[in-house]
């Protein structure tokens, strides 16, 4: 067992817990720190330390109460003091979607769950009603320079790497005209089965439990439906995700389809663009070498949506600044 800290521990025990008995989770690609209490083994509450006042705490306690409003399944708030970067939260275990199909879990079934939860989400009368950001051009192209910023100095050193930003977020900005004016949809940014659960005690939309939803904002619908059905962590076959696709439109009803998956195509290499920055920043400057064992996916992933989206001029731009670069991380060699 890991012992609290004093201001941890007067804060749990205001809460209800006794200080004692609480286990550091492994750390993730955040900066947060979680700390389970278990009561006779059994989990029911965790302790999430961050930054005082940090804006994504705020944006998450706002965002997990308006989710469990409209009847999702966010973690329950059992006590906060984001003056001091606390959090107190219902424990939904382990089950991650990630662990159930690592333990050989029907993959259809979950996915299924999943896109219905993201179905009911987007079609939600209320869903539009809280006070977040809109996921407009500035968040767009500030994602896209992670890529600028961090992939293209450690696989290609000898490219000018401030004129291909200036060139390759010009060419972007270009891209994102219109997809950065939808106002559609609670995106929550970064869905996909590291981030879902299974509630055995819930039914409905409500048995698939959400995490990491703080960097939510008000954007595209089909965002998260690409963050989900194109995993930079793990395949996903063409027939699962067309078959999704498919269970999403029917249930989201009458809606422009071509328009839908213009978006998808596009905010998917959008996604795998940033991704691929942020992988190797995890490596480099947070010393988590493991997320590029996922690069080589995530630039299969963007190469083919560049073509998907019919983004020629930034593919063709690609293609002469990084030469053969949907390979550069092919040897799984951790940049210097």
């Amino acid at each position: 067992m890991t012992a609290l800290g004093p201001e941890q521990a007067s804060f749990v025990t205001s809460a209800g817990f006794a200080a004692e008995g609480w286990k550091a989770l492994p750390a993730d690609a955040s900066p947060r720190r979680y700390f389970r209490k278990s009561v006779g083994g059994q989990a029911n509450a965790l302790l999430m330390v961050t930054e005082p006042d940090a804006p994504d705490t705020l944006a998450y306690l706002d965002i997990a109460r308006h989710l469990s409003a409209l009847g999702f399944s966010a973690p329950h708030i059992l006590a906060d003091r984001a003056d001091l970067g606390f959090v107190l939260v219902e424990d939904f275990g382990d089950a991650t979607f990630t662990h159930l199909l690592d333990q050989g879990a029907d993959e259809t079934a979950l996915y299924e769950q999943a896109i219905d939860v993201l179905a009911a989400l987007h079609s939600h009368s209320c869903a539009l009603q809280i006070g977040l950001p809109a996921y407009d051009m500035a968040p767009l192209l500030d994602e896209i320079t992670l890529f600028a910023d961090w992939f293209v100095p450690a696989y290609f050193p000898n490219v000018d790497a401030a004129d291909f930003r200036q060139q390759f977020t010009a060419l972007w900005r270009d891209a994102l005209h219109s997809v950065a004016q939808r106002r559609e949809a609670l995106v929550l940014r970064d869905f996909h089965v590291d981030n879902l659960m299974i509630l055995k005690q819930h039914s409905g939309i409500a048995r698939c439990g959400l995490l990491d939803f703080q960097d939510g904002l008000i954007g595209a619908a089909a965002y998260d439906v690409a963050s989900l059905t194109q995993d930079a962590r793990r395949d996903v076959s063409g027939e699962l995700e067309t078959r999704l696709l498919d269970r999403y439109m029917a249930q989201r009803g009458p809606m422009d389809r071509a328009q839908f998956m213009a978006d998808f195509h596009l905010l998917a290499a959008q996604r795998h663009t940033k991704i691929a920055g942020i992988f190797v920043r995890l490596c480099q400057r947070d010393g988590k070498p493991r997320y590029l064992d996922h690069l080589p996916r995530v630039l299969r992933l963007l190469d083919a949506a560049l073509t998907q989206a019919n983004l020629s001029p930034i593919s063709d731009f690609m293609a002469a600044a990084l030469p053969d670069w949907p390979n550069a991380a092919l040897a799984k060699v951790s940049p210097k």
